[in-house]
């Protein structure tokens, strides 16, 4: 990888020459500005507001503009003069522990490379001192005519290092945070612990670029004279308020689960057992009188007085519902069941004594 600075870390009174190299880059895909009538590439030249004409980049310098619109020529010989200890040396200035980094101040990273063999032992002393420690430093260094903040740690075996902006660059979230007092209930936090352990945890490695792999399959289809068609409209409701959060939160852990079911994952521990569960809602119960639990039937045959009675009970639940007209054809129904019943009891009676064993006399 090529180095873009060469300097030194000042680690009290130890130098440890190295390189600075990039330890990310980016792989969106840039386009082009073209003249949409003829497709023709659209240029931005550098102009002199002087003489009117384009000035190649080797003729190009840096200036400062005062307030009355003035500029001030200022050239690298002046930078490179300039009294600071940081204009060549990355000069640790600390070592803390790593949680009292805020995370907003991280910017760009950078791999630390040891320069020559002379670096190898300093370089190496550093990076076993800060795995040791299970610290960072903390340092400050110029780059591009400024001088900025810097975190080192150690990365595999290499020391890398995160740029930082100055804590006077972080701005104070206001006005940010929803306005007025919103609570949260438990059972809303529930579900949501429970949501994040059905999520469970990702292999960052696996995470990719949708878009940017979206955007070539569709250059290359374009390239190749294909037709792109169009993706359908976006799925009802999508984006849409969410009215009842307890639904839509179990609605999540539901779909959370079915999707690692599919991937064949293997859901993680604290996603099983109670917490991980959705309790329903219990509904209210029904209104009262919408019909009796059926009788048990009695020596496994079904009673017709039992049969009756059901027959009974269906015709009061018509009736609650039904006009006033029909409660006289629903009572003569009950008549008549009470009179087959009645009918049938003889019957009844006849069959229970043929089959009544007779008793043996005695000897």
């Amino acid at each position: 990888m090529r180095s873009i600075w060469n300097g030194a870390i000042s680690f009290g009174l130890v130098s440890i020459p190295i390189k600075l190299v990039n330890a990310t880059e980016s792989h969106s895909i840039s386009f082009r500005q073209i003249h949409i009538g003829d497709g023709g590439r659209v240029r931005y030249r550098k102009v002199c507001e002087l003489d009117g004409e384009e000035v190649p980049t080797a003729e190009i310098g840096k200036g400062y503009e005062e307030a009355d619109g003035s500029i001030i020529p200022i050239t690298d010989e002046d930078l490179a003069q300039l009294p600071i200890a940081t204009a060549k040396t990355i000069e640790i200035v600390s070592f803390v522990p790593a949680d009292q980094i805020d995370p907003l101040q991280m910017d760009a990273a950078y791999y630390l490379a040891a320069s020559g063999a002379t670096a190898a032992k300093p370089y190496t002393l550093l990076r076993e001192a800060l795995k040791r420690s299970r610290k960072v430093a903390i340092a400050k260094y110029a780059l591009r005519g400024r001088e900025r903040l810097g975190m080192l740690r150690v990365v595999d075996d290499v020391i890398a290092m995160h740029g930082l902006l100055w804590p006077d660059e972080i701005r104070v979230p206001e006005g940010v945070a929803p306005e007025g007092e919103v609570s949260v209930r438990e059972a809303e936090l529930d579900l949501a612990d429970a949501l994040m352990a059905t999520l469970g945890e990702v292999d960052m490695d696996s995470l990719r670029d949708d878009y940017r792999e979206a955007v070539e399959a569709m250059v290359a289809a374009k390239a190749g004279g294909e037709t792109v068609v169009a993706p359908g409209p976006p799925a009802e409701g999508a984006g849409a308020q969410v009215i009842d959060l307890m639904a839509a939160l179990e609605n999540s852990v539901r779909a959370a689960k079915a999707s690692r079911a599919e991937a064949g994952a293997a859901a993680p521990p604290e996603a099983e057992g109670a917490g991980a569960e959705v309790t329903p809602i219990r509904r209210k119960k029904a209104a009262a009188g919408t019909g009796a639990a059926a009788p048990k039937a009695v020596g496994g045959k079904k009673s017709t007085t039992s049969a009756a009675g059901a027959g009974a009970g269906t015709a009061k639940k018509s009736t609650a519902a039904a006009a006033a007209k029909k409660k006289a054809g629903a009572a003569a129904a009950k008549k008549t069941a009470s009179a087959k019943a009645a009918d049938a009891k003889p019957a009844r009676a006849a069959a229970k004594k043929a089959v009544t064993p007779r008793k043996r006399s005695s000897a």
